[in-house]
């Protein structure tokens, strides 16, 4: 069943002037838990939600997800989740809205055996931008940097290994701009690149 983990007392604003109260949320899938994030606006208003933005193996480590998110992440969150708005009938108080994430976006990580599944989809965050990229890898440690670098194939799992933390974020910005459906916005407007 779906639960609210953390509700955050930050507001959330669209460039258009929306105001929005984030809270993450997770249920149980299978032998993983799964999270997302749900925005309430501000004066009414459909609510909206997230694909979902993470797996961990258990509600601990989700909700250790769930307290780490900062306000950038919760800003790009936002807009992924205003791509396709899901128009709630009614409201629930304290309780999500939804059973589950929106459908999972078109790139997935490959988690090869003996791999904790990644913290965030690097492709999907370079869409905001490098540099927030950037400050999300920043905000990771060593560890979880390394399991962007080996789901998503960036590295060897030899090199992987022997990175240092530069190295394994070099990896990631290199992986990224290398991505043909990951352009950086950026990129798309410099003549020749």
């Amino acid at each position: 069943m779906a639960e609210v983990l953390v509700q955050f007392d930050a507001v959330v604003t669209t460039k258009d002037g929306r105001r929005f109260i984030p809270r993450a949320c997770g249920r149980p899938s299978g032998n993983v838990w799964e999270g997302w994030i749900e925005f309430v606006p501000i004066g009414g208003g459909p609510p909206v939600r997230t694909p979902r933005e993470t797996e961990q193996p258990n509600r601990a480590d989700l909700l250790y997800w769930a307290q780490g998110l900062t306000q950038v992440y919760l800003d790009g969150a936002l807009a992924r989740g205003l791509l396709e708005p899901v128009v709630i009938e009614h409201e629930r108080p304290v309780e999500p809205y939804f059973e589950g994430p929106a459908p999972a976006p078109v790139r997935r990580a490959t988690v090869p055996a003996g791999v904790a599944r990644p913290v965030l989809d690097p492709f999907s965050v370079a869409l905001q931008g490098e540099d927030i990229l950037l400050r999300e890898l920043g905000a990771l440690d060593t560890p979880r940097i390394r399991d962007i670098v080996l789901a998503y194939g960036l590295s060897t799992a030899e090199q992987a290994r022997m990175a240092t933390r530069e190295q394994l974020t070099a990896a990631v910005i290199a992986g990224v701009r290398r991505a043909p459906s990951a352009v950086m916005p950026e990129q798309e407007t410099r003549p020749g690149s």
